[in-house]
């Protein structure tokens, strides 16, 4: 290296040319020099700036000469139009010889090239031109005859001009006549052209002055730049750059006062310069004693052996020449020249490899969720490995589905993680689509071939630049230079792909041994991909079956107002359902309960006890009744469970069936609208949270119950009486504990979520999860809020029955009128038959007391109680029995109908709708006969 950088080898140095030579022998000489190029394109700035600027002028004198063209005009054919006596000299017998005088001298007093008076019509009276007295003037002069002057650019015969034209009035006030005075635009633009030697004279001192100017400026900047041309200078910036960020060697350049001018970045590298060591004394720079030495000294040295952080570098220092009035300073090449260094730092880099592996097995893969095990994989990399790591997955992957092997299906995928060393960076952000259509591109030639890919020089990877220009190039400007591309691969499936980018900031670019890293970083992230993408399904799979099993809408009832809100569990679908079932008389079922476990297991047992609970619910068994059922129900599905896995284990030699219920528990509560009366018992669940009308909450003690499928003890319930307009709140405990709250604390947030009142259940229901809602529950959430409702006294009928045949008439009678106050007399007949049947039967076979009640209800609700316990059932009579069709009447002309036991004998109800509907295959009887028979 010489000691003036950039000056190619050889070639003799550029002298300025001699004061001698003129302007222009200057600018030949140096035609091709960025000084004679700033010169030619200043010279044609400036042309192009005075021409336009002249142009400018030109035109705007034009413009100004026949706007005053106008303005003279239109003041002389007004000051004519008003001169005294022309109205008289118009009416004259002959106004030409009276106005032909006037108008010449107005004419020439004005400076305007013609005035013409002329009639309304046009005819000239006067004119410049004698000959043409008495012919119409050319052009439009209505707007003139209406009472407007106007001024106009006319152009026709006999010559273009610039005219005027006002109408002249007499003392009236009407028009007599108009007044025509203009310019012709010759003459306008004579006026013009006089002024051009003026404005060519002072552009051309403009451009002379401007030429002048860019030629100082052009000599000013020659001698700035020796004369060079812009190759030179194009080379000259090549090699600076060159040396100071691709040369791997350091390179100082010291001044004579040994300060240090230049240091490339290989050398601040390797001495590890503060990054303002430019123009400090090698004394300051915090170097190793003996090579700070070497520096003041000034002395030549080949390949001396110094120590800088570690590193063992080969120093070679020599002079620079001196050159003007710069004494010599000195020029230090560096390199590492310690084969052990370099030993010792592979396998340094070997170790954190391993060590990288290790910590990404326990990183990856934390969770169970696709997106998340993504950045995970990304998070890790980061900055150990790659500067920024980005993760695509499929779309099937990301919902947990398996991915398909069509065709075109690699031709795009989602972004779902990215990480890097700074915020600021210019790759697509997450929830993009990233697209591979290139086929050299990286990515794509990574799955097209099955396994990871390197770019080690961004650059040159014409393939990847070929996919998105404009991304590309800002990605290079930005510093992106290296990449690792690596199929995300798990049981031969491509499930996504993980890009590995170097900038800036790790200027080595990655190498072979990089790339089998990162297939192996890869392979390992692709099994915990994996893994949670068939999770995500199992999981969506139990959410489906979960939700299928659950009440989709609500039934319609009166006796309360219920919302609901049913929340899975993040970590597992688990067995949590409620249920809202109708039942006999108005009243209504709230249910709900709690398989213990997670998975479709557990869903599955869930439906089957919903189901359960349906069919014991029509039996219209009391709820501690109703939770012994399901106790043994549960208990003989396990026995059959067991046996069943027992026979697997049999077959196949090994583990198999089926696990059963390890328990469940269920909350089961009936309210009576007519009552207000609320029966519930528990099978190990909690007790429901009662809110009264002024906003008070209380929660209910119920007799512990064991949980369904466990102990086998009896269960016991409680009635409660309920204000009306209370509101009852049943839940799972997956609302109120979790793993950092107790159930107490849970109790005591809902109490205080419940207690406002005045809103609606579905209010209630979303304020509840606002307040006790656990960012991630471990559990599943069922929540049933109802405000419960009575059932008005006047939709009530209820009368005592003597145990007498006589009194079916009379209490007949009285459901009658009943029925035409409540307006329902299209069905009193139907009712009336429905009722003789119940009552004549209680009669025959109960016992007394007998008690007849009648709602009105969405249906009307028929009931007639007794102290017996004897239910009837419906059969088929003969053709020769006398009786045995009651009960069948009783089906035809009812929407249902059945039995519930009390603690004290039995209710026979039947539902009839509100309205008539068509009559029954089986004619009635009349009542008369029925009155018989039950006498």
């Amino acid at each position: 290296m010489t000691g003036r950088l950039g000056r190619s080898r050889g070639s003799p140095p550029r002298q300025p040319p001699g004061p001698e030579s003129g302007l222009l022998t200057r600018l030949s000489l140096s035609a091709h020099s960025v000084a004679g190029q700033v010169f030619a394109l200043e010279a044609v700035i400036v042309a192009l700036l005075i021409t336009a600027a002249a142009l400018a002028l030109v035109l705007q004198e034009r413009y100004d000469t026949q706007r005053d063209a106008r303005h003279r005009t239109l003041a002389a054919a007004e000051a004519f139009a008003h001169a005294p006596g022309l109205p008289e000299a118009l009416k004259s017998p002959d106004p030409t010889a009276a106005l032909q005088t006037r108008a010449d001298a107005a004419r020439r007093a004005a400076g305007v090239d013609f005035i013409a008076v002329m009639t309304k019509d046009g005819i000239r009276y006067t004119d410049s031109q004698p000959e043409l007295i008495g012919k119409p003037a050319t052009g439009d002069f209505s707007r003139a005859a209406a009472g407007q002057p106007f001024t106009e650019v006319f152009k026709g015969a006999p010559s273009d001009a610039v005219r005027s034209v006002v109408p002249v009035r007499d003392a009236s006030g009407a028009v007599v006549g108009l007044v025509s005075t203009g310019i012709e635009v010759a003459n306008v633009s004579d006026v013009v052209e006089g002024q051009l030697p003026l404005l060519l004279g002072a552009a051309a001192a403009a451009l002379l002055l401007g030429m002048g100017g860019a030629a100082m400026v052009s000599r000013r900047l020659r001698r700035q730049t020796r004369g060079l041309r812009a190759s030179d200078m194009d080379r000259m910036s090549e090699a600076h750059a060159a040396v100071l960020h691709a040369v791997r060697e350091g390179v100082l350049i010291i001044s004579a006062d040994k300060r240090l001018l230049l240091a490339n970045d290989e050398a601040r590298r390797l001495l590890n310069l503060p990054p303002d060591a430019e123009q400090r004394h090698v004394t300051e720079l915090g170097l190793d004693p003996r090579t700070t030495a070497l520096l003041e000294s000034g002395r030549v040295a080949t390949d001396e052996v110094h120590l800088a952080g570690g590193r063992l570098l080969a120093v070679n220092v020599r002079p620079t020449k001196p050159y003007g009035d710069h004494p010599s300073g000195s020029v230090m090449t560096l390199r590492d020249s310690t084969e052990l260094a370099a030993l010792s730092g592979r396998a340094e880099v070997a170790r954190e490899r391993l060590q990288l592996l290790y910590d990404a097995g326990g990183r990856i893969g934390t969770t169970l969720d696709v997106v998340r095990t993504a950045e995970e994989l990304s998070e890790v990399a980061v900055p150990r490995f790659a500067d920024f790591v980005t993760v695509e997955l499929l779309e099937p992957v990301l919902r947990g589905e398996e991915p398909s092997l069509a065709g075109g299906m690699y031709l795009e995928m989602r972004r779902a993680a990215m990480s890097g060393v700074r915020a600021d960076q210019p790759l697509q952000p997450v929830g993009d689509v990233i697209r591979f259509q290139v086929p050299t591109a990286p990515m794509a030639a990574a799955l097209d071939a099955g396994h990871a890919v390197l770019a080690a020089d961004l650059h040159a990877a014409m393939g990847w630049r070929a996919q998105d220009e404009a991304g590309t190039r800002q990605a290079l400007d930005y510093g992106l230079h290296s990449l690792i591309s690596v199929p995300l691969q798990a049981r031969g499936v491509v499930l996504g792909m993980a890009n590995f980018w170097r900038a800036v900031d790790t200027p080595e670019a990655f190498d072979e041994e990089d790339l089998s890293f990162a297939e192996e970083l890869g392979a390992r992230a692709a099994v915990s991909i994996d893994n949670a993408r068939r999770y995500t399904r199992e999981h969506a799979t139990a959410v489906a079956l979960q939700r299928s099993l659950l009440p989709r809408v609500l039934p319609d009832q009166t006796a309360v107002q219920a919302a609901y809100r049913y929340l899975p569990a993040k970590a597992g679908v688990g067995g949590d359902w409620f249920d809202v079932i109708p039942l006999a008389g108005a009243r209504v079922a709230l249910v709900v309960g709690d398989v213990v476990g997670h998975g479709v297991h557990a869903a599955a047992t869930m439906g089957r006890l919903r189901t359960a609970v349906h069919n014991f619910s029509t039996l219209d068994m009391p709820p501690d009744e109703l939770l012994g059922h399901l106790d043994e129900l549960i208990n003989r599905i396990d026995q059959n469970d067991s046996e069943a896995a027992e026979d697997a284990d049999d077959g196949a030699g090994g583990p198999g069936g089926s696990a059963g219920i390890t328990g469940a528990t269920c909350l089961y509560a009936v309210y009576d609208p007519v009552s207000g009366l609320c029966t519930m018992a528990s099978a190990g669940h909690p007790g429901p949270a009662l809110v009264r009308p002024d906003g008070q909450v209380d929660f209910p003690e119920l007799p512990a119950g064991l949980p369904l499928g466990v102990g086998g003890m009896p269960f016991e319930a409680v009635q409660l009486r309920l204000p009306e307009s209370s509101r009852l709140v049943l839940f799972t405990d997956g609302l109120l504990e979790d793993r950092d709250r107790d159930f107490d604390t849970g109790l005591d947030m809902l109490s205080e979520a419940l207690a406002r009142p005045g809103r609606s259940p579905e209010q209630a229901c979303a304020d509840v999860l606002a307040s006790l809602l656990f960012p991630a529950p471990s559990d599943d959430i069922a929540l049933l809020i109802a405000d419960t409702r009575r059932l008005e006294a006047d939709r009530i009928a209820e009368w005592e029955v003597p145990a007498d045949p006589a009194a079916v008439s009379r209490v007949r009678g009285a459901a009658s009128a009943q029925l035409a106050a409540w307006g329902l007399d299209d069905i009193a007949f139907p009712t009336e038959l429905v009722l003789s049947e119940l009552i004549t039967n209680a009669i025959r076979y109960g016992t007394a007391p007998i008690r007849v009640r009648m709602l009105r209800d969405r249906y009307l609700i028929c009931e007639v109680s007794d102290a017996s316990s004897t239910s009837p059932h419906l059969r088929y009579a003969a053709t020769t029995d006398e009786g045995g069709r009651g009960l069948f009447l009783v089906a035809q002309y009812t929407e249902r109908w059945g039995t519930r036991y009390a603690e004290r004998g039995k209710v026979i109800w039947a539902e009839m709708p509100l309205t008539g509907g068509p009559e029954p295959v089986v004619p009635a009887p009349d009542l008369e006969t029925l009155d018989d028979q039950a006498g």
